[in-house]
């Protein structure tokens, strides 16, 4: 047996007065020591409520310290902890409730009334408000909770991707995925108890639990953070907090340096800005770089890591758009439909293996046969690899578009077409079509103030793209349709498209 380490008892004797947490919305401030007695409060409440080694404990909240509480008071029960996506519909959560049938739930007083709507159609033990969760950890209530020691192949938790390819799968993460995901980002990135992080991406999601937050805390450093996001107080946050380091969705990072506040601001303590959880436009960098700021790109999914390149700022610099070189503790393999290496320079889809990578899929036993294979996670994205060893994402597989029977990256679209000064957001598609088999689809968002047409675009495109993935058509909206992360949300492009076409 490979016993579970108490992180967060660790810490608070490392470390028992510096600064852990911050919560922007509150203006609550904990230290180590005192985030780990409210933790042990709730872990005696844990068990005074029955959740016993194993059981789930869900939480529908907005980003709050309340997350790392139920996570953390999961690691010393043994319960395992379910962070619900608060922007999914009723019957989303009703269909992930059904299918990791929580033992507890907490509901925030902001999704009281969904609580409720829950309530009344899925059969859990324990149903509690805010207000009752934050009885069960005031000062005053006992720290009488029984450690339960665990394995680390126990899961630590379960969080359920969007569901933009399909029905929501939980993704298993065992204490051993989380933890070794944090020692790999520590180790690889440099991450020390002087950094701060701000924290934005949502908590319900891998990039918002282990992406910054866990592994700075397991180095001792400080999370702070926000609420809803807004591009002029996250800037704000960051000077006022002197923040080292935060990652931020590309949809995030264009209003952020859109905002008249950025150029005013020089970001003296930001070491690093990073962008995850979609291919981030190229110009994005060169709007971090203009004022002489660190930005580099990461790679990673919920089912591994979500941290897998590490690339220094330096280096981001010459080898624009890669994120990297594989880190400390993990590999990657480039392969071809039949499994084999790709050569340099070619693409193939990643393949992922590492003490990091999630456990499976929560009751789907055949997809997670499908998606981990002899040791190696199929991740399902496509990239390709320099001579130098530096890695390129391409985009999902399943986004490639086959016109002509040739293959086209939306990616390598997408990044031209962002370069025209008067296109904002741009997302490529491929539509069926009776000659091509797939149509090259741009749908483009315009800069403020812009007019511009089809044609302009095209003729932008001829310098840099071959022909035949030069988009056929262009459709120009207000706005692109966003996932409950930030991620712009290509399936909902593509329905809409094919309702406006019909």
């Amino acid at each position: 047996m490979n016993p579970v380490t108490d992180w967060l008892a660790s810490r608070a004797r490392l470390t028992p007065t510096r600064e852990a947490v911050v919560e922007v919305v509150t203006g609550l401030r904990l230290t180590y020591a005192e985030l780990d007695r409210r933790v042990n409060r709730l872990a005696t409440a844990l068990q005074r409520l029955g959740a016993g080694q194993g059981d789930r404990i869900a939480l529908l909240a907005p980003n709050a310290v309340c997350y790392l509480e139920m996570l953390f008071a999961a690691a010393k029960t043994g319960t395992v902890f379910v962070p619900l996506n608060h922007r999914f519909s009723v019957p989303e959560l009703d269909y992930v409730l059904s299918d990791c049938s929580p033992h507890l739930l907490i509901v925030h007083d902001a999704f009281a009334e969904v609580g409720r709507a829950l309530s009344s159609k899925v059969n859990i033990p324990n149903v509690l408000s805010f207000g009752e969760y934050a009885g069960l950890i005031e000062d005053g209530q006992p720290e009488t909770y029984e450690r339960v020691t665990g394995d680390m192949e126990d899961p630590w938790a379960i969080i359920y991707t969007g569901g933009t390819t399909g029905q929501s799968k939980g993704a298993v993460l065992s204490h051993r995925a989380i933890t070794w995901n944090s020692v790999n980002t520590v180790v690889s990135w440099g991450l020390t108890e002087h950094d701060v992080t701000a924290l934005y991406m949502p908590m319900f999601h891998t990039g918002g639990l282990n992406a910054l937050t866990m592994p700075v805390l397991h180095a001792g450093g400080k999370v702070v953070i926000g609420g809803d996001f807004h591009p002029v107080q996250a800037l704000r946050l960051m000077e006022d907090e002197r923040c080292t380091i935060a990652l931020f969705v590309p949809t995030m990072h264009h209003l952020m340096t859109e905002s008249p506040e950025f150029a005013a601001m020089e970001f003296s303590t930001m070491h690093t800005f990073l962008s995850g959880g979609a291919p981030c436009p190229l110009g994005i960098y060169e709007k971090y770089w203009s004022k002489g700021l660190a930005f580099k790109e990461g790679y990673g999914m919920t089912e591994a890591g979500p941290n897998n390149f590490y690339i220094h700022p330096d280096d981001a610099r010459q080898k624009i758009g890669s994120v990297g070189v594989p880190m400390f503790h993990n590999q990657v393999r480039l392969v071809d439909e039949e499994g084999q290496d790709v050569p340099t320079g070619s693409t193939g889809e990643i393949w992922i293996q590492g003490p990091h990578v999630f456990s499976g899929y929560w009751n789907k036993l055949e997809i997670t046969a499908e998606t981990l294979v002899d040791g190696w996670l199929r991740t399902g994205d496509l990239g390709r690899r320099d001579e130098e060893g530096f890695h390129y994402i391409v985009g999902r597989k399943k986004d490639m578009i086959i016109s002509g029977g040739e293959n086209v990256y939306p990616l390598e679209v997408e990044h031209v077409l962002a370069e025209h000064p008067g296109v904002s957001e741009v997302a490529v598609v491929g539509l069926p079509d009776p000659k091509w088999g797939e149509r090259v689809t741009a749908v483009v968002v315009l800069a403020a103030g812009t007019e511009l047409g089809g044609d302009e675009l095209k003729a932008h495109c001829t310098a840099k793209l071959a022909g035949y993935k030069i988009p056929k058509q262009f459709h120009f909206v207000a706005e692109l349709p966003k996932t409950s992360v930030g991620k712009i949300d290509k399936k909902q492009i593509e329905k809409g498209l094919t309702r406006s076409a019909g």
